[in-house]
């Protein structure tokens, strides 16, 4: 009780500074969402910005320097997820590391009988979410994902990681409230889950990107990317997804859309 106290005090503290103006024209700029909230949706993300941008730890990499855009364009896009949602499930988000681009990030592998080696992975990555580490991404990829949705967003999917992660479990099961909310996911997830690895095997095609079929947490990361970014096609094909989804999140993504534009 006492650090959460604390921790309130902080938070207050850090909102008694006047949002910058500037910071509103990256959001406009590179969330291309934000548009589509109404006023009293934008004041409490620019408050989650504001909190999430002090409380965490940045640092560039790979010779990257980050700067307020760099950070802003990050935060409002992963504190979209939380508009609906407790603040505190970020708390295993400590610390957020920004590359220029794509990168080869080292691996450390532990053979049974000798000391760790440092390989090299195959594919490079736009983005990681660690469960006791930090995030990862890449600033190309994280400004090209929010000015331009196409269900494709790198910090979507990995902060929706992160989310997972929040009950200690990374099983593609978010931290519902309730034991009826939790077997609801469980059934229209596992449906919608199994229902796409058959029709990617079958060579048929799929409203969600394919890569949601390598498991049930990649699952749960790639819906969250269309939930935002695609709401209309996800809730024409996969209503059920959809509305589970809507409920967690507290969110209408597609009545944004239909409102606005």
């Amino acid at each position: 009780m006492f650090f959460s106290w604390l921790e309130e005090r902080r938070r207050r503290r850090i909102l008694e500074t006047a949002f910058p103006e500037r910071w509103n024209g990256f959001l406009s700029a590179n969330l291309a969402h934000f548009a589509y909230l109404d006023s009293e949706e934008q004041r409490h993300l620019r408050e989650l910005v504001q909190v999430f941008v002090a409380e965490k730890y940045w640092e560039g990499c790979g010779g990257f320097e980050l700067d307020d855009e760099v950070r802003v364009t990050i935060a409002g896009q992963a504190c979209l997820l939380l508009l609906g949602l407790d603040h505190g499930l970020y708390r295993n988000v400590e610390t957020i590391l920004v590359y220029p681009s794509a990168v080869l990030p080292k691996r450390a592998v532990e053979p049974m009988f000798a000391a760790p080696v440092i390989v090299d992975p195959v594919v490079p990555v736009i983005g990681e979410a660690h469960h006791r580490g930090p995030i990862i991404l890449a600033w190309d990829a994280v400004e090209r994902g929010g000015r331009h949705p196409d269900g494709h967003n790198v910090v979507y999917h990995e902060f929706a990681h992160k989310i997972d992660m929040a009950d200690g479990a990374v099983d593609g099961v978010p931290p519902v409230a309730t034991r009826e909310e939790y077997d609801r996911w469980v059934e229209v997830c596992t449906r919608e889950y199994e229902s796409l690895r058959a029709r990617f095997e079958a060579g048929l095609s799929t409203v969600l990107d394919p890569y949601a079929g390598t498991n049930v947490g990649e699952f749960f990361a790639v819906a969250t990317e269309y939930f935002f970014d695609k709401p209309r096609a996800l809730e024409e094909a996969h209503a059920e997804l959809y509305a589970v989804l809507q409920s967690f999140y507290r969110q209408d993504p597609a009545a944004r859309e239909r409102l606005r534009r």
